[in-house]
């Protein structure tokens, strides 16, 4: 039978999920490692830092990627047998598949996020220790300003500027490198 977790948000939401899904999170997987959570008796896992519309969404995320985390370990095991015959090569195009579908699930994931929720995310991600979560995130936010004037970033975000035209001058002059090609 598969254990489950109780999650607690800070605005006490909870969420009971399965061990496989919470255990994506290092923080969690650690606290079940050293004994400090037992799935057997449904002990609630207070998460003070995360809110309960954020902690769905990073749920929603780790189940989706449940799989895919317990099958890079068999990924790494068959990889280090390094056979070339026609299963292996079948099964290396099923997982490129596999991983193809993710990674749109992923992008219409983050796309389905206004700024504030994609900070949150990465905050949450950050606390819970879900690398993958949190590299997903920053992603999103550099692609969203990569390219971008430092203007159309302030606008994005909603950054007021409290720069004198005379600071920005002296910024622009000493930074001047950074623009050259």
């Amino acid at each position: 039978m598969m254990k489950k977790l109780i999650l607690k948000s800070s605005d006490e939401g909870m969420f009971e999920i399965d061990e496989s899904v919470a255990v994506q999170s290092d923080l969690i997987k650690q606290m079940i490692d050293v004994d400090c959570v037992d799935a057997d008796t449904h002990q609630i896992i207070p998460l003070p830092e995360v809110k309960t519309d954020i902690l769905s969404k990073v749920i929603e995320y780790c189940k989706k990627h449940e799989s895919s985390s317990s099958s890079k370990k068999i990924i790494i095991e068959e990889e280090e047998e390094d056979e070339d015959d026609e299963d292996s090569k079948k099964i290396k195009k099923e997982r490129l598949e596999k991983e193809e579908k993710i990674r749109k699930w992923d992008e219409e994931f983050m796309k389905q996020m206004d700024h504030k929720a994609i900070f949150d995310i990465i905050l949450a991600a950050n606390y819970m220790n879900i690398k993958s979560l949190m590299d997903l995130g920053c992603q999103t936010i550099a692609d969203l300003i990569n390219g971008k004037k430092a203007e159309e970033i302030r606008e994005i975000f909603g950054i007021k500027n409290d720069f004198t035209p005379e600071e920005e001058e002296e910024i622009k002059r000493e930074n001047q490198w950074t623009c050259e090609n």
